[in-house]
């Protein structure tokens, strides 16, 4: 096998590319003795930035409500530079799409969790997740469209 064919997976940067938090209800809604209600979004997205090179970004919402008020509201996006070369082609959606998050999720959970112990809050600790699911899942939604990914 020539070196040409053999198949590169590798790291080039991990970083964290945007975090917002707001508490617009502070402090009067600190008072509050009601369990808040937490609603936790993701997302991944990739990107080709050059040949062979990808940034794959991870988001996470938290929107943390008492009644329709808001508590605290998290948004992050973590993010990686992924230089991935000779994958077949068939391959390349699992790499991007569930290697790569799997990758970056950990760090994405780990600032989330600061940022909000920082804004005086107990921890929010994402749950793990199956990227290969929602991979497969997001296809077969895709699929069931007719917009095959």
């Amino acid at each position: 096998m020539s070196e040409q064919a053999t198949p590169v997976f590798q790291i080039q940067r991990v970083y964290l590319k945007d975090l917002s938090l707001e508490q617009p209800n502070s402090p009067a809604i600190l008072l509050q003795q009601e369990q808040p209600n937490v609603d936790i979004q993701l997302g991944v997205e990739a990107t080709p930035v050059a040949e062979g090179l990808f940034e794959v970004a991870v988001t996470a919402t938290v929107h943390t409500k008492i009644d329709d008020k808001t508590l605290f509201l998290v948004e992050a996006k973590q993010a990686g530079i992924f230089e991935i070369r000779n994958v077949p082609e068939d391959q390349m959606g699992g790499v991007i799409g569930v290697a790569c998050p799997q990758i970056i999720y950990p760090y994405l959970r780990g600032n989330v969790a600061d940022v909000v112990t920082r804004a005086g809050f107990p921890p929010v600790h994402l749950a793990e997740i199956n990227f290969q699911a929602m991979y497969e899942q997001q296809n077969a939604a895709a699929q069931a469209d007719g917009t095959v990914q």
